[in-house]
């Protein structure tokens, strides 16, 4: 019973519950959870749940050698990002979090595009309820602007799916191509949250007004579930390889001047996506696990670097560089584990992201693509500059600091601890990771001229780094926000809309006032039901009050 039901549906069930749960046994309860829904990944690979609706037979639960790691690092982060988080009381960005991770482990089993499809848009709108508990006006702003680029991605694929139903009759989930209308469709709705260039905006917009531990579920989840469907759906499709290297490049100028060290990330996340999308392009056996493997880890490191600026924010703050320095004398721990992140972004030898990206240039290497070979070699110099060293050094050493603060609280550093231990265990051990990818692995990382050349790309990039510094021709940090292709719905639109809908703005508010007086009169009735303790224990807030009902609407639909 328990291991047949729908990977993450256990989750999304307990997310729901939460509410009458005291707060001190829901992070338990989380766990629990999660420990429930990767039981399914016991039952090996096959279908194993099927519903036939009008005439269409849905594939609800399926597993095979491309899904497992997948599901088991989704698993995975899952916990840490629990475990990160044990000290926020804030109900309804614990809901959200459990039901989104929930929702990507139950897109991951769907066996076709009309499953994927309802699991795609819970995630989008489970997602949105995180960057609202930012409690910013900025979040709130990022959020509904969020919203609307995922609904956008979720019609997309909607709208592709109908029209493969009406020109081939099938809307299983296989191979495609771009030679057919609905491909494209389809292509564009993946390209979205897999943050393809000039559809990237709205990642760099959103994580960063997250909250420290949404920021590291939010890392984790949508652009993997993305990199998963393009690797299943878009294998070997070339065009992918040139968007790729494009991805890899980039966010590389954005992040050397941005000055929130979140937003680096974002915009290096940006970048290790790349890698992957090249990875899937070539096509190869190779290249496809060389694409799984670097998802993996990158999972891992990406959250121990968020996690890592979450505990500054936390402590201090903000995580604006101009605003930070000196802190590793009193947050020794993060530190080092936001080192251990770094040198894994890197690719440093001994740590997980080199046994990963290895897979993925030697697969390049082999294709003859010497353009793209050396824009991925680029990419990787860069990686270093404004990951691996832009962020420990402006986060840690960069200014001496005169105002003392305290380490980050247990439960940060352990699920910090756990990641750095992965990041090194992975890179120390690979035939682990090796083990569960798609294909069977006949490849040894550590060759000596794969570590020579990684060596000496890492040497080269932290010496120009330091020689940057050294002579001040490095980029200053500004008090400023770095906009991309973000700047067309956050500056011009606003910029033309607002002359046109000007004489609007009465009508909008009188609307929105009249709205929430229905709102309040429906909440102070809604508080005087005695009988409903499920009422009672919720916080009233319109926010949580619509994702209870997403969350009820789901699972409905989830076990109908």
């Amino acid at each position: 019973m328990i291991a047949s039901m729908i990977p993450g549906l256990w989750m999304i069930l307990a997310s729901i519950l939460l509410p009458v749960i005291p707060h001190y046994f829901r992070q338990p309860t989380m766990i629990l959870s999660v420990v429930l829904s990767s039981l399914s990944l016991l039952n090996g690979f096959g279908t194993f749940l099927t519903w036939d609706i009008l005439g269409f037979n849905l594939i609800l639960y399926q597993s095979d050698n491309l899904t497992l790691p997948f599901a088991i690092i989704f698993h995975l982060a899952s916990l840490l990002v629990i475990i990160f988080g044990w000290h926020n009381k804030n109900l309804m960005e614990n809901m959200a979090t459990l039901a989104y991770a929930g929702s990507a482990i139950g897109a991951l089993h769907a066996g076709d595009f009309f499953s994927l499809f309802i699991w795609w848009e819970a995630t989008a709108l489970t997602s949105v309820f995180i960057v609202l508990a930012g409690n910013t006006v900025a979040a709130r702003n990022s959020a509904m602007r969020y919203l609307i680029i995922q609904v956008c991605s979720g019609v997309l694929l909607l709208i592709g799916t109908c029209m493969m139903v009406y020109q081939t009759g099938s809307h299983e989930l296989s191979k495609l191509d771009l030679s057919n209308s609905f491909g494209v469709f389809i292509f564009l709705a993946f390209g979205i949250k897999a943050a393809f260039p000039f559809l990237n905006g709205w990642l760099q917009d959103s994580y960063p007004e997250s909250s420290p531990t949404g920021t590291v579920a939010l890392s984790a989840f949508t652009t993997k579930l993305a990199i998963y469907a393009l690797a299943r759906t878009f294998p070997g499709t070339e065009s992918l390889i040139w968007i790729g290297a494009i991805m890899t490049a980039f966010p590389v100028f954005f992040a050397v001047i941005e000055n929130d060290l979140r937003r680096v990330l974002s915009f290096s996340l940006n970048n290790q996506l790349g890698f992957m999308v090249v990875g899937i392009g070539i096509g190869t056996e190779l290249s496809l696990n060389g694409t799984v493997a670097h998802a993996f880890v990158h999972i891992i490191y990406k959250a121990l670097l968020f996690m890592s600026m979450g505990a500054v924010l936390h402590r201090v703050g903000t995580t604006k560089a101009s605003e930070l320095g000196g802190l590793y004398r009193y947050m020794p721990l993060t530190t080092i584990f936001c080192i251990i992140g770094a040198m894994s972004i890197s690719a440093f030898p001994l740590f997980s992201g080199f046994v990963a990206k290895s897979l993925i240039m030697s697969a390049l290497g082999g294709q003859g693509l010497i353009i793209i070979y050396f824009v991925l070699f680029f990419a990787s110099a860069g990686v270093l500059e404004h990951s691996g060293i832009k962020i420990p050094y402006f986060a840690f050493f960069a200014h001496e600091r005169k105002t003392k603060v305290k380490e980050a609280p247990f439960n940060m550093l352990l699920a910090m601890g756990v990641a750095a231990f992965l990041c090194i265990g992975i890179g120390v051990y690979p035939k682990y990771l090796y083990s569960i990818l798609p294909y069977a692995v006949d490849y040894h990382p550590y060759t000596i001229d794969h570590v020579i050349s990684q060596l000496q790309l890492l040497v080269f990039a932290i010496l120009a780094f330091l020689f940057l510094i050294k002579f001040k021709l490095y980029p200053s940090e500004m008090k400023s926000t770095v906009l991309n292709s973000d700047w067309f719905y956050r500056k011009m639109l606003p910029g033309i809309g607002k002359p046109l809908f000007k004489n609007l703005s009465f009508m909008i508010n009188l609307i929105y006032y009249q709205l929430g007086l229905f709102f309040k009169y429906f909440m102070n009735k809604t508080k005087n039901l005695s009988t409903s303790n499920y009422i009672k224990v919720i916080n009233p807030g319109f926010a949580t009050f619509v994702l209870i009902s997403i969350l009820f609407l789901m699972l409905l639909i989830a076990v109908i």
